[in-house]
């Protein structure tokens, strides 16, 4: 299993749990996180969800050897976009590529200050499309650019200014502590019906971008650059074009 799963006074939280691999985005991950917030979405208890992680890496990104389908991906990410129930991301260490995305998808997301977040798909051969489809309607359109351009490393501060993260604190279970109990004074009907205004634009972004962006990504990968850059990261080596 590599979605850890447990529940306290209505908030259900579903932790990635594959420390080991650095929780990266395999097949088999995306299948079982999917399946656990549609059992969410149909539990009447579940008031919320958070989505949390083990070990020091919420999530590395896809995992190369094992990793989803495009549309499986896009599936998952609309799967949290679309919840009739809050899903709030904990993050506690690193974040990278498609990590970024499911942060991207949650209602609210909050991390340590001390946890740190790259876009590395540029130096990969690749590009952030995908996950563009819940990162760039919130987003700050100047951030994107340079982080998606540069795949520099940045740190929670950063992401709170560049919209990626709601909030940002050295310990970020008492700082999520008034938010979850907040949540838990909703109605299940006020939650859902909030949520889809808020939501709206993001799904929009779907409905008309998730072909094109798919497309797009699978000719990447396919692509002479993506199998040198991949190659190159799985050699620990400077792939061919770095000057």
């Amino acid at each position: 299993m590599s979605v850890a799963t447990s529940s306290d006074r209505g908030v259900t939280t579903l932790a990635l749990d594959n420390p080991g691999n650095r929780n990266a985005l395999s097949a088999a991950l995306v299948t079982e996180l999917a399946e656990a917030l549609e059992a969410c979405a149909e539990d009447p208890s579940v008031r919320a969800v958070v989505l949390t992680h083990t070990g020091s890496t919420f999530s590395s990104g896809a995992d190369l050897k094992a990793p989803p389908s495009p549309y499986a991906f896009v599936a998952l990410l609309r799967r949290i976009v679309a919840l009739p129930k809050p899903v709030v991301a904990r993050v506690a260490g690193h974040v990278r590529a498609g990590g970024l995305g499911l942060v991207g998808a949650c209602d609210i997301a909050a991390a340590t200050s001390a946890s740190d977040f790259a876009f590395t798909e540029v130096r990969l051969g690749v590009a952030p499309a995908v996950i563009s489809l819940p990162l760039l309607p919130r987003m700050e359109p100047r951030a994107a650019e340079r982080l998606y351009l540069t795949g520099e490393r940045f740190g929670a501060a950063e992401a709170v200014r560049s919209g990626l993260l709601t909030l940002a604190a050295d310990d970020v279970d008492t700082a999520l502590a008034p938010l979850l109990d907040a949540l838990r004074k909703g109605s299940p009907q006020g939650l859902a019906a909030s949520k889809r205004l808020v939501a709206a634009r993001v799904l929009e972004t779907f409905d008309r971008d998730a072909e094109d962006l798919v497309q797009r990504s699978a000719t990447l990968f396919a692509s002479a650059e993506a199998r040198e850059g991949m190659t190159a990261f799985l050699e620990r080596r400077d792939p061919a074009w770095v000057l």
